[in-house]
């Protein structure tokens, strides 16, 4: 497979794009060197931790990720949401360069740094609800997930836990037992853990039912299934991940979130994808009217580097015992000067403004492509947080395989898409907020040509 230089090709409809927003295409993809590597990959890292394209890259900024056959690709799916403020963003390496040189490790709970107390006071600033707060730093979403069931069953004296359809929390046992999904992420790993409930959600394109209907739905299962008595915790994510960003109709979580305060159940926000400025808010649940008892955050937190949190309601936050919390690398000096800078660009406001004329920009795409393609029965979510989904023109029934291969389509032309979906047939973008609106342009004319071309 060998593709010509989008900067000069006359046969894609994509060549209507300025140059400065296009991909340089120098080699097939993926290139002599990445095959390279590959190889080299396949016989050292086992087949479990996947890839979506086998490009390997040297270096990247803004929007744009070069490999090493010296291909410029545009990524639409920053890390899965992780390089919000844009890869290799200035303030974010400055930070982190600056903390690299004075401690790089010493271990929160043996000698502590103000740092950490400052990250905490922002996450207690920026988190919905005005109540006091308190944060647990840790290294990534998962175990923010983990921390936030571990507080919620001590606080509770509890045991169970409800997660919500087409949930995905992440690939420890506690959050293999919380997804949607088995495989690939929970089947042969077993026994997971247990006292884990998945009950209904809110899914409008599929079920039609208001949030009000769907909160009762969700409500029943809650009651009948599990019991007041035994449920600990709720765990939602205010606009699912990889379900497919989901986008619950409206009065859904806040119906759930009442009804967990009125029967003692914490209610915790899962924000690790959603967060950090992603939808055009600080959070997500903003957009909703939430005001989680707890919420976790990752990826977009550090701008790239492994952090993530738990912040929460000081009441709950204090229940578990000194030690009881903590690990090793948790709150690293490095990570959170990273993520002071993203904290204090996100403040500026023009960050969020990206996202919310990302999402603009998008949605009218894709709308546009949707009355030209009729597999594409929903376009939904928020900021740069948005996703199409593929169906039997007229229904709601999957499409499967096709997500995956409009995502081959755009690879091989320079641009990444990620998939999504408990059924695999939706694409998602979570573009860093540094994109211009002449990369997604060009992107749409890719997926516009993919369409044409496969169906």
């Amino acid at each position: 497979m060998t593709l010509t230089d989008p900067v000069s090709s006359t046969t894609s409809t994509a060549g209507s794009t300025p140059a400065d927003d296009r991909p340089l295409l120098r080699t097939e993809i993926p290139g002599p060197r990445s095959r390279e590597l590959h190889e080299r990959r396949l016989a050292v890292v086992p087949r479990g931790a996947a890839w979506t394209l086998p490009v390997y890259i040297d270096h990247a900024d803004g929007a744009w990720i070069v490999d090493v056959d010296g291909n410029r690709l545009l990524d639409l799916g920053a890390g899965i949401g992780v390089t919000t403020i844009g890869h290799a963003n200035s303030g974010v390496a400055d930070a982190a360069s600056e903390q690299l040189r004075k401690v790089t490790h010493t271990l929160f709970t043996i000698t502590p740094y103000e740092g950490y107390v400052r990250l905490a006071e922002l996450l207690a600033e920026r988190t919905p609800g005005g109540f006091a707060k308190k944060t647990l730093l840790v290294n990534s979403g998962a175990e923010a997930v983990e921390n936030a069931v571990k507080i919620a069953r001590r606080h509770t004296g509890r045991r169970a836990v409800a997660a919500l359809d087409h949930a995905f929390h992440g690939r420890t046992n506690l959050t293999s037992a919380m997804n949607h999904k088995a495989a690939p992420y929970a089947s042969g790993f077993g026994p997971l853990a247990p006292d884990i409930h998945r009950v209904p959600n809110s899914y409008p394109f599929r079920d039609g039912l208001t949030g009000a209907e769907a909160a009762a739905r969700t409500i029943a299962y809650l009651e009948q299934r599990i019991g007041t008595r035994d449920l600990a915790a709720v765990v939602a994510e205010p606009i699912q991940g990889e379900g497919g960003f989901i986008v619950p109709a409206e009065g859904y979580l806040t119906a759930l979130q009442e009804w967990a305060t009125a029967n003692g159940v914490v209610f915790v926000a899962d924000e690790v994808q959603s967060g950090m400025g992603r939808t055009g808010t600080w959070f997500a649940s903003e957009l909703f009217g939430l005001e989680p008892d707890l919420v976790t955050t990752a990826k977009g937190i550090a701008g790239g580097l492994p952090l993530a949190g738990v912040t929460g309601r000081a009441e709950i936050m204090d229940a578990a015992d000194p030690g009881g919390l903590g690990g090793t690398f948790g709150g690293n000096p490095v990570s959170i000067a990273a993520a002071l800078s993203v904290f204090e660009q996100l403040a500026t406001g023009e960050p969020l403004a990206a996202a919310n004329r990302i999402g603009e920009v998008l949605t009218a795409g894709l709308r546009a492509l949707a009355a030209k393609h009729d597999v594409i029965g929903d376009v939904r979510g928020h900021g740069a947080m948005i996703a199409f989904e593929l169906t039997e023109p007229g229904t709601t029934i999957p499409i499967p395989g096709l997500a995956g291969r409009i995502s081959q389509f755009a690879g091989e032309r320079g641009v990444l898409l990620l998939t999504a979906g408990s059924d695999g047939n939706v694409i998602r973008f979570l573009p860093p907020l540094a994109v211009t609106d002449g990369q997604l342009a060009y992107a749409l004319e890719v997926i516009d040509e993919a369409l044409a071309a496969l169906l």
